[in-house]
């Protein structure tokens, strides 16, 4: 199939410069089109063995494409299999599947950390029950029935009662600033378009390669 054949939405995305501003506009149409968790995206941390895990998580920021930092935020307990992965090999590789538009994106690279400012202004947008939650569960770690759990939950309750419900320390944010984004769109009999973006560190400037399906 041409390039001639490719629509003029299509055409923006494989003639993109800049692959934050193409994710931006992908993430604004999937907000519209998805029924739930457009912000959802795989997780892809290794082990100290260097076995591969994978999970759901939330995306809870992008940066803006004036923020030289320029990633992708997610916040979890340190304390957690992928914050004890991650604080040990801090590299990564997310993937959004917005099924409503036949897109994906992958993103592979380093980590870092999110300022504790950061941090603390998401904390304190959650709901009170999800800020109890960061204290009461050991995340990763066994429970021995959810009895415990609904105990250590209302404990926290009482332990916060009227009382503001503080971060706790071992509760914070990763940036994944990448050295690779995909953008992968569905075509025809698998005939896909995938434009790539890669650089060698987070501050170099991206080269863009088209690839087959």
């Amino acid at each position: 199939m041409s390039d001639a054949a490719i629509t003029d939405s299509e055409q923006d995305f494989t003639a993109a410069g800049d692959p934050f501003a193409l994710f931006h506009a992908w993430f604004a149409e999937a907000e519209k089109s998805e029924i739930n968790d457009p912000n959802a995206m795989a997780l892809a941390t290794t082990d100290a063995g260097g076995l591969p895990n994978l999970r759901m998580v939330l995306l809870k920021g992008v940066d803006t494409v004036e923020n030289p930092n320029r990633g992708f935020v997610f916040y979890t307990n340190f304390e957690s299999a992928k914050g004890h992965e991650l604080l040990a090999n801090p590299q990564a590789a997310l993937l959004f599947h917005w099924k409503s538009l036949e897109r994906q994106v992958r993103v592979r690279g380093h980590v870092s950390l999110a300022s504790h400012e950061e941090a603390d202004a998401y904390f304190a947008s959650r709901p009170p029950l999800s800020r109890i939650g960061a204290w009461a569960s050991h995340q990763s770690r066994p429970l021995a029935s959810r009895d415990v759990l609904e105990a250590k939950i209302q404990h926290y309750e009482a332990k916060f009662f009227d009382a503001p419900i503080p971060r706790p320390a071992y509760w914070s944010g990763f940036r994944v600033v990448p050295v690779e984004i995909e953008f992968w769109m569905s075509r025809p009999f698998r005939l896909h378009d995938r434009i790539v973006f890669r650089r060698d560190a987070p501050r170099d400037s991206w080269h863009k390669t088209r690839l087959y399906p």
